[in-house]
């Protein structure tokens, strides 16, 4: 399709078709079948079952096919302009990519813990931790689970393959324990400007804008009934601090879905602090004055 500008044909580019939009889709379904089968084909072998060599081809056969597919895919849908961001969100489920985003961010937390730079505090006006009181609790987690990984160790000495795997997933999960932690460390909760930002761990994270505060109480709280409209963002089954709003706020769970809310319990190290802070940041976010709207236009 063309048009007409100053004397020259201004080429359009055409429209996806149909099959051109539902390829990803068809990719997706082949990835959900295909994946399973090599998860479900690798725990057979490493158990010591005999899988037919023309099996195992087939199997990887059809890895690589739907691996070529998905690279030209991906080539494709950046040629149509798209960027990165936009085409994994076209070849791989929304669900997934959350996933590996939060395992992603627990691990690098581990780094941000190591060396002691705290994600998101550039230029805030406070900062509150709240990992404090669950350090003993995720430590003792940890533990346990390095006793499990010595144990099985020992016990699968004799079937090196099942051993090396069942290693790796007992080493990484405590790495992921620590991670958990290490991500409640370094994302503490914020007050800057006129918003307060609300973390836990890696999967939390609302911002709440100073002037829909309608009051802020300094109250213990050790259980956490689930109601329409709360967010209870406890540590160490406590929260501290209980925050009522004028109007909701969006706090999304943890595979994007909304989830609005007008009361907000959560904790923090110094709970005072934080509460000595909330009084006058919100007093000035409500009294400040609204712009002024702009000048009519003159004649």
């Amino acid at each position: 399709m063309s048009a007409p500008r100053g004397g020259r044909t201004l080429a359009l580019p055409p429209a996806p078709t149909a099959s051109r939009a539902r390829s990803p889709r068809l990719l997706r379904l082949l990835a959900y079948a295909a994946l399973p089968a090599e998860v479900v084909l690798a725990v057979l072998l490493v158990g010591g079952f005999r899988i037919p060599p023309a099996v195992w081809a087939g199997a990887e056969l059809l890895l690589l096919a739907l691996l070529l597919a998905e690279g030209l895919a991906y080539l494709r849908l950046r040629r149509r302009g798209l960027s990165r961001r936009e085409v994994l969100a076209e070849l791989v489920p929304a669900p997934v990519l959350r996933i590996m985003g939060h395992e992603l961010r627990i691990m690098a937390s581990l780094g941000r813990w190591a060396a002691r730079r705290p994600h998101g505090v550039e230029g805030v006006d406070g900062m509150f931790p709240h990992a404090r009181d669950q350090a003993a609790l995720m430590y003792g987690f940890a533990f346990v689970c390095v006793v499990e990984t010595v144990g099985l160790s020992y016990l699968l000495a004799d079937w090196p393959a099942v051993h090396a795997v069942v290693l790796v997933l007992d080493v990484y999960t405590v790495l992921f324990v620590l991670g958990l932690h290490a991500a409640s460390a370094t994302r503490p909760h914020t007050l800057t400007g006129d918003v307060l930002r609300l973390r836990q761990a890696a999967h939390v994270d609302v911002s709440v804008p100073l002037d829909r505060i309608a009051s802020v109480r300094h109250e213990l709280v050790f259980s956490h009934d689930k109601a329409e409209g709360e967010l209870n963002l406890a540590v160490g089954s406590q929260t501290s601090l209980t925050v009522e709003l004028t109007e909701p706020v969006d706090a999304p769970r943890f595979f994007g879905a909304p989830r609005p809310v007008r009361l907000i319990r959560f904790h923090a190290d110094d709970a005072r602090a934080l509460y000595r802070a909330l009084g006058p940041a919100v007093t000035r976010a409500r009294t400040a004055p609204s712009p002024s709207p702009d000048p009519l236009p003159r004649a």
